[in-house]
C-alpha cells in the first residue's frame, strides 16, 4: 500500500517530530497523491507539513494549475506557497532544463528541512535511460536517490514514491476520488524525456515486461558504486595530504583514481564536472610536465593547478586577494590559502624592525616593485625574481607581500628582503605562504 511505502521512506530518511517538510506540488497526480499521504501521516511522524507550487508561466493553463493546488491545500488546511519564476526561453541548456533549474532554485529557498517530490519508479527508469544516452558516468547513472540529507543550507530531498509504479499511483488516486491536472507538455515527444516515456519504454516493455523495475534496480546498483567511488576519493585525498594535495602522492595513483578524486572535489565545492576530454588532457599534462614546472589547466569553471609539490583546484575568475593588516596573529587568510607567521631565531624578518614599524600590511605586489635578496647586491625586478624561483605568470599577481611601512619585506615563494633579514642569534619572524587548498 502506498501509505506504508511512504511511511517507510520517511523513517529511513529520519524524518521525525519537529521536522519541517514541504511537498513540491505541481498539481499532477504524483505530487497531489503524495500531498494526501503526507497529510495523513503527519500525526504519526510528527512533522510540520506545507506545500509549494512553482508557477513557470510556460503554459496557458499555468494560472489554473496554481489555483487547483491552492484550493486543495486549503481543503486540507495545509500551508501553501505560490512562487512565480521566469524561465529564459533562449537558455543554452534548453527550455526543459532551464525550467527544472529555476524550479529547484525556487524550492531550495523555502524555509524547511525537507522537500518532498512525487517522483516514482517510472520516472527513475526514464532518468536512467536519459542520462545513459547522454553519456553519464556512474554517478549520473545512479539517477535519483530516495532521500538526500540536508547540506550546505539546502533542504534535504525526499522521494517517498520512488519504489511505486505510475499505474499504481493513478489507481490509488482514482480510488480515493482525487482530481488532478494534466500538463499538456508531458505529451510532447519533442522533449527527450517524453519521447523515452511514450515511445521507447513502452516498446522495450513489450519485449521485457519488467523493464521499469529492472532499470530502477540498476540505478540502485549504480548508486552503490557511486558511493564507493566517493569513499575511495576521500581515502585518496587523505593519503595525498588532505585538500592541500601533494603532487608526488597524486601521481602515484592511476589516472582513473586521480580523475575520480578531482571530480569528487569539484562536486563538493559546487563546480560542474569537467568534460572528459578536458580532464584527460589535464591528466596527460600532469604526467608529462616535470615536477619543477608549474601547471594550470582550465576545466570549465575551475582550474587544475600544480606548483612545486602542491596540487589543487581553484575557481576560474574572482578576486580573493584583499589586503589585510597584520596585527601579530599566527595566520592571515590569503587567496587560495593563508600566510602563517612563526617566531624563529636567527632567520626570517628581524623582529626588532617589525616592532618599530608603523604599518604592517599583507597585500599584493605593486607596479615597479623591486627586491634585494642578498646584502650588497642591487635590487632586482619582480619578474626576474619570479623567473628564477620558477613561479608561473598566472601565479605572480597572487603572491602575498608583507609591506613594512610601505616597503616590501617578504614575498611568498621568493623570500625576505635583505634590508629586513634577521641577524644570527636575534629574534625573527618567518612568514610562510600556504597556497594550495581547494577553493570556491
Amino acid at each position: 500500500m502506498l501509505p506504508e511505502a511512504v511511511s517507510r521512506a520517511l523513517t529511513a530518511a529520519g524524518v521525525g517530530p519537529g521536522a519541517r517538510l514541504c511537498c513540491a506540488l505541481s498539481g499532477g497526480v504524483d505530487s497531489l497523491l503524495l500531498l494526501e499521504v503526507l497529510h495523513e501521516l503527519a500525526p504519526q511522524h510528527g512533522y510540520a507539513l506545507q506545500a509549494a507550487h512553482v508557477h513557470h508561466g510556460l503554459s496557458p493553463h499555468a494560472d489554473a494549475w496554481a489555483q487547483a493546488c491552492a484550493s486543495r491545500c486549503a481543503q486540507l488546511r495545509v500551508s501553501f506557497s505560490l512562487i512565480r519564476v521566469e524561465v529564459p526561453r533562449d537558455d543554452r541548456a534548453g527550455l526543459e532544463a532551464a525550467a527544472r533549474r529555476e524550479r529547484l532554485a525556487a524550492l531550495d529557498a523555502i524555509p524547511c528541512d525537507w522537500l518532498a517530490f512525487g517522483h516514482h519508479q517510472d520516472d527513475q527508469a526514464e532518468t536512467l535511460l536519459f542520462r545513459l544516452l547522454r553519456g553519464s558516468g556512474v554517478r549520473g547513472a545512479a539517477a535519483m536517490a530516495s532521500f538526500e540529507p540536508p547540506s550546505g543550507g539546502r533542504p534535504g530531498r525526499l522521494r517517498p514514491l520512488l519504489d511505486c509504479r505510475r499505474a499504481g499511483i493513478e489507481a490509488w488516486a482514482r480510488a480515493r476520488g482525487l482530481e488532478w491536472v494534466e500538463d499538456e507538455s508531458n505529451a510532447d515527444v519533442r522533449f527527450s524525456r517524453n519521447y523515452l516515456r511514450h515511445r521507447v519504454l513502452p516498446l522495450v516493455g513489450e519485449r521485457f515486461p519488467a523493464a521499469v523495475p529492472t532499470l530502477a534496480r540498476a540505478a540502485r546498483h549504480f548508486r552503490e558504486a557511486s558511493e564507493l567511488l566517493d569513499e575511495l576519493a576521500a581515502l585518496d585525498q587523505a593519503a595525498c595530504g588532505g585538500e592541500s594535495l601533494r603532487r608526488r602522492a597524486v601521481l602515484a595513483l592511476s589516472d582513473a583514481r586521480i580523475a575520480n578524486l578531482l571530480r569528487w572535489q569539484a562536486r563538493r565545492h559546487g563546480w560542474r564536472a569537467p568534460a572528459q576530454a578536458r580532464l584527460d588532457e589535464a591528466l596527460r599534462q600532469l604526467r608529462v610536465v616535470a615536477l619543477a614546472h608549474p601547471l594550470r589547466v582550465v576545466l570549465g569553471d575551475m582550474a587544475l593547478c600544480a606548483y612545486r609539490d602542491l596540487l589543487w583546484l581553484e575557481s576560474v575568475g574572482g578576486d580573493y586577494y584583499e589586503p589585510r593588516d597584520w596585527c601579530g596573529g599566527a595566520t592571515l587568510p590569503w587567496g587560495v590559502g593563508q600566510v602563517g607567521f612563526t617566531s624563529v631565531r636567527g632567520q626570517g624578518i628581524a623582529r626588532s624592525l617589525l616592532d618599530e614599524a608603523h604599518s604592517l600590511r599583507l597585500a599584493g605586489r605593486r607596479p615597479g616593485m623591486r627586491l634585494r635578496l642578498e646584502a650588497g647586491r642591487p635590487r632586482r625586478e619582480f619578474k626576474n625574481l619570479c623567473q628564477e624561483a620558477g613561479i608561473p605568470a598566472w601565479l605572480r599577481d597572487r603572491l602575498p607581500v608583507l609591506w613594512v611601512d610601505e616597503a616590501p619585506a617578504w614575498v611568498g615563494g621568493i623570500g625576505v628582503a635583505a634590508e629586513f633579514a634577521c641577524a644570527p642569534g636575534h629574534d625573527g619572524l618567518m612568514p610562510e605562504w600556504r597556497p594550495a587548498r581547494v577553493v570556491v
